[in-house]
């Protein structure tokens, strides 16, 4: 996660075949009914060559994963490009964050059809992924910080870990009160909730 969140990607030809393969695979059948030999036939490789790249099926789903995170976080940075104040980032950001993760074939899917597969992953792998998306969102809220539009008063650390985990939260439990698939409402929420963080 850690690699997804620097932006690393320095796979070859044939690892990025395997991991596409994988890919396809997972999101056309699931993860649990996948098997390394089912990867390999969706790669065009030979299965020795994907346990060559990648030595268990653990590993290979945690790159795949952290390479649909990659993804997320270049989209990001997309879409708030255009926003005018760090307030707008901060809103749109989150909007941005629950639409994408909960869109994402594989990682949406996973949430929906194989949440025993991909909870447990992210519950224990001693807070990785949630470390990985705080380690971003605190990156951006320092810019922030180095342009003048947050007080230097502002503990970003801290805002960043608080975004973090409301935003799991959502994604892992689904809402009765807030509907995610309402851009306006979950704007509103960002923006009454979230935004304040960030002010001193």
């Amino acid at each position: 996660m850690a690699d997804a969140v620097d932006g690393i990607d320095d796979h070859d030809e044939i690892t990025t075949r395997v991991l596409d393969g994988a890919y396809d695979q997972f999101c056309r059948m699931g993860i649990r009914r996948s098997t390394m030999e089912d990867v390999a036939k969706q790669a065009g490789v030979s299965r020795i060559t994907v346990y060559r790249r990648f030595t268990t099926k653990e590993e290979l789903v945690k790159q795949v994963v952290q390479r649909e995170f990659r993804r997320y976080f270049d989209q990001f940075l997309i879409d708030i490009q255009h926003a005018e104040t760090t307030a707008d980032r901060v809103v749109i950001g989150f909007a941005s964050a629950l639409r994408a993760i909960r869109g994402n074939p594989l990682v949406g899917g996973m949430l929906t059809a194989e949440p025993d597969v991909l909870l447990p992953s992210m519950i224990s792998d001693n807070g990785a992924t949630l470390a990985a998306v705080q380690k971003f969102v605190a990156g951006q809220l320092r810019s922030e910080q180095r342009a003048g539009n947050i007080s230097g008063n502002v503990d970003v650390e801290l805002a960043a870990e608080m975004m973090a985990r409301v935003s799991a939260s959502f994604l892992v439990t689904p809402s009765r009160v807030v509907d995610l698939d309402d851009e306006v409402q979950v704007r509103a929420v960002a923006r009454k909730f979230l935004v304040p963080m960030i002010e001193a």
